[in-house]
């Protein structure tokens, strides 16, 4: 077979290879029951759509948006769009229509494929806006019936059109995909645009698939592993480590059935791999924790007794020190009693390895899951280098470090800065109209510039401070990173997010927003009445609750940024507020600036701060709510 040069041509292998064509490929769950589509359907679907752009007039360098959760429908539309030379533009399905709007419109999105009616609402909202819009494709008709939008159509209408036209337009088909090129663009993926607007980054099928090759050849892939395909669709990370490197394995990838259901269905499965950003191992720990005090006593204990004994056994292997026979010995008894039920629980019973990236995991929680006998391991990367930079080994998993640049990838840490750079065959081909901007990160010689503050151990394994312009000194000029602090506050199950303040100050203090379902859990339990998040978050015995725990946490810390004072929000950080990423990364100038006066109370001594907060809804109106927030010492 020719040599594959474009992920298209890996689909084509597995479609018409009969040693992939009947494997599973994609399944989807609807209604309780998962669906199977073998490779050879898998292609025939991305042909079938691909005829049916074309009849639309989709054609080399047009782009195509998906919106919605992750579903096969969509992964093919993607393809199909790649198939015919143009490029695909996944958006995040969680976005305000308002804040849609930007990336459609720079991308000049031509065709839009979209989930459901919530989708479509969303884009009938802003279509004044999208001037290079031609077509909004939607998958599940429900709610869509008596739509009569010219420019709509159902998914399977367009397949029909594309069969129809292929049967009058000969190898069409044959000849777009034999016509692609390695350093075609395949994916824009916008940036999560946490200092301003988003960037398209134009990342090519050469990029892409030596990025996909490079992680298959350090980790262990198998063709008939199962992923799980619940990370946004516009993360690199979906792309990368889901859809490009299943496409070349020839494995198989599981898309859930809602986002509500997706624990269930990761239980169900068991997928053999996975890829999870720090919030959703937190929110497991968290989730434990609470089933734990919910527990019988002889539970509570077991779990409490079995939890310490894990920890100690993997703090000593991180160490390089032997462990002890009674404690081997206890631990064997935990993988029977705990650990391995607690595997099954959490649908990790078949992972050979777990992967956390996209943003730091609290060296707590690294150690717990470890301890608990899951392969948990940190990848580090960035958009614009494909999603891969550093990987750990297997045997030299650590929760202060990234792990080894990846065979095929160079690193190195500037002596001056500390910026941390790369440069492989992952980095970008440039952001799309932003030729200044490409100039600031990317040299002439190859190397792109991360942004992040770094450096190499003496194992030269690479160390994430932080971003390099968060990275600031305190009054005394003691270093700060803020992402330490806040990593270490939010291991505690009942604190969701937090912002903490340092850079130039006499001493650290913190925003805190509570975690709901947990605080509400403990609160319930208690018998502390309250009607919502606003309630329960300033309830005195909540505050008390939360000092105690930032006391604890306090002495885990050096002290020089050990927390002083802290403030209990009224809301939790939200994207639609602009305070997030849609990947969850703090905002940090834009929550500084917007909590100014919270900022000021913390330091200038004062006890209660009140101020309107802007509050906006799923439909992108706004709000305010009048918030009257206390400060507590935490010291």
């Amino acid at each position: 077979m020719a040599e594959l040069s474009t992920i298209i041509d890996y689909v084509r292998r597995n479609g018409s290879d009969a040693a992939y064509s009947g494997r599973p490929a994609i399944r989807e769950k609807s209604l309780g029951i998962w669906e199977t589509f073998d490779w050879k359907a898998f292609d025939e679907n991305v042909e079938s759509f691909a005829m049916g752009l074309a009849s639309l007039g989709f054609a080399r360098d047009d782009k195509l948006s998906v919106l919605g959760n992750n579903r096969p429908k969509l992964y093919w539309a993607q393809l199909s769009a790649m198939a015919l030379g143009g490029q695909s533009v996944p958006v995040y399905h969680d976005s305000i229509a308002t804040e849609l709007t930007f990336v459609l419109s720079h991308a000049e999105t031509k065709i839009i494929v979209a989930e459901d009616q919530e989708q479509v609402d969303k884009i009938l909202s802003i279509r004044g806006d999208l001037p290079n819009l031609q077509w909004l494709i939607y998958c599940d008709p429900r709610g869509l019936t008596v739509y009569d939008e010219d420019f709509l159509l159902r998914y399977e209408d367009v397949v029909e059109k594309g069969r129809a036209f292929a049967g009058q337009n000969a190898g069409h088909y044959e000849n777009s995909v034999s016509s692609l090129t390695a350093s075609d663009i395949a994916l824009i993926a916008y940036t999560s645009g946490t200092t301003g607007q988003p960037k398209g980054v134009m990342l090519s099928h050469a990029n892409i698939i030596k990025t996909s090759e490079i992680f298959i050849q350090n980790e262990d892939l198998r063709a008939d592993d199962d992923f799980l395909a619940y990370l946004p669709l516009a993360w690199v990370g979906d792309s990368v480590y889901n859809l490009c490197v299943s496409v070349m394995v020839g494995c198989a990838t599981n898309c859930p059935e809602s986002p509500e259901t997706l624990m269930h269905d990761l239980r169900e499965l068991g997928p053999t791999g996975i890829l999870a950003p720090p919030r959703v191992w937190d929110g497991m720990i968290s989730n434990l924790q609470v089933r734990a005090a919910d527990a019988g006593g002889l539970k509570r204990w077991i779990y409490q007794a079995f939890r310490e004994v894990a920890e100690a056994v993997e703090l000593a292997r991180q160490e390089g020190r032997p462990v002890a026979g009674g404690l081997k010995l206890k631990h064997a008894i935990g993988e029977w009693l705990l650990y391995g039920p607690v595997r099954d629980q959490l649908g990790l019973r078949r992972a050979r390895w777990c992967l956390t990236g996209g943003a730091p995991l609290g060296p707590d929680a690294f150690r717990f899951f470890r301890g608990f006998g899951i392969n948990l391991k940190q990848v580090y990367g960035a958009t614009e280098v494909s999603g891969l930079v550093s990987l750990q080994p297997d045997d030299q998993a650590n929760p202060d470090t990234v792990g080894l640049a990846c065979n095929g990838i160079d690193l190195k840490v500037d002596a001056e800065t500390s910026e941390v750079m790369v440069r492989s065959p992952g980095v970008f081909v440039g952001y799309y109209k932003e030729a200044e901007k490409t100039a600031e990160v990317l040299r002439e010689d190859g190397w792109f510039h991360t942004g992040d503050a770094g450096l190499m151990d003496d194992r030269g394994h690479l160390v994430i401070i932080d971003r390099a312009k968060d990275v600031g000194k305190m009054a005394d000029g003691s270093a700060f990173a803020p992402q330490f602090v806040e990593l270490k506050l939010k291991f505690s199950p009942y604190i969701g997010e937090a912002v903490a303040f340092g850079d130039g100050r006499p001493f650290v203090s913190a925003m805190v927003a509570i975690d709901f379902d947990v605080v509400g859990n403990w609160a319930d339990k208690a018998n502390l009445p309250y009607t919502n998040y606003v309630d329960l978050s300033q309830k005195p015995e909540v505050r008390q609750l939360v000092a105690e725990e930032i006391r604890r946490i306090n002495n885990s810390l050096p002290e020089s940024t050990r927390i002083k004072r802290f403030l209990l929000l009224n809301k939790d950080f939200d994207a639609d507020d602009d305070e997030v990423t849609r990947t969850r990364k703090i905002r940090r100038a834009f929550v500084t600036e917007k909590y100014a006066p919270v900022v000021n109370a913390l330091y200038g001594g004062d006890r209660e701060v009140d101020m309107k907060i802007d509050v906006t809804f799923e439909d992108g109106t706004k709000s305010q709510i009048d918030s009257h927030l206390i400060v507590e010492d935490a010291a």
